[in-house]
């Protein structure tokens, strides 16, 4: 059954090749990131009965509530709502970092994924639908000093806190941990990470899962260059 779908930070990355599967598989996208040429440019690639861009900072609460009264006008309803934007660190730790970064980063983070939660909502407990949020395996352990890593833990948990509300709804929250993925998130290639493709179908079986499915947290790692019993030798 064709499903829409909203979809943040959709301009690249694993945003970007997420809406490529869903209109692929016969689902309606809403594209929402700060970059109208390339929402622009997927629309018409996707096609306008498939596609709507939404030119959106989730920093922002008044963009955010404009961008879902923009989704929801045109195509009605939501069933899923994918909050994928995010940004990482410019440096490691916190001791060598940049205040203004740390500001960025939680703002859009955790800041913009509440809002976009805060504003989907009334719209996903009328259809009974799916939030899935974007943690990563930084949240699964301790990262040196890291704040990145603090706001991936904040969506972990945030992710837990909204699958209780939405589900007293009878909607359903799943929270995608990716391990490294060579997206432009980073500035150079990395040729042993997961790529896009690889979290685009976990989105995919996570959101055609059965009503009375839940899948929480699903982790998706790239396969260790060591074996587990080797990798502290």
């Amino acid at each position: 059954m064709s499903k829409v779908i909203l979809i943040t930070g959709a301009s690249s990355g694993i945003g970007e090749i997420c809406a490529r599967y869903a209109v692929r598989a016969g689902h309606k996208v809403a594209l929402a990131a700060r970059s109208a040429d390339k929402l622009a440019a997927l629309v018409h690639e996707f096609g306008e009965d498939n596609a709507i861009a939404l030119t959106c900072d989730v920093t922002d609460a008044a963009q955010q509530e404009q961008m879902v009264k923009d989704a929801v006008a045109h195509f009605g309803h939501l069933d899923v709502v994918f909050a994928n934007a995010g940004l990482g660190a410019s440096s490691r730790g916190t001791e060598a970092g940049d205040p203004e970064s740390f500001q960025q980063m939680i703002n859009v983070n955790c800041l913009g994924v509440t809002l976009t939660a805060k504003y989907t909502l009334p719209h996903l407990r009328a259809s009974k639908g799916h939030m899935v949020l974007v943690g990563s395996l930084a949240a699964q352990g301790t990262v040196w000093g890291s704040v990145y890593s603090a706001t991936k833990w904040f969506i972990r948990g945030y992710a837990d806190n909204l699958g209780a509300e939405l589900g007293d709804a009878g909607g359903r929250v799943t929270c995608l941990h990716p391990g490294m993925t060579d997206t432009p998130f980073f500035d150079d290639p990395k040729p042993d990470a997961l790529r896009p493709d690889d979290i685009a179908k976990a989105f995919m079986y996570v959101i055609d899962q059965p009503d009375h499915v839940l899948v929480p947290h699903l982790p998706i790692y790239p396969r260790p260059k060591k074996p587990f019993s080797d990798q502290h030798h």
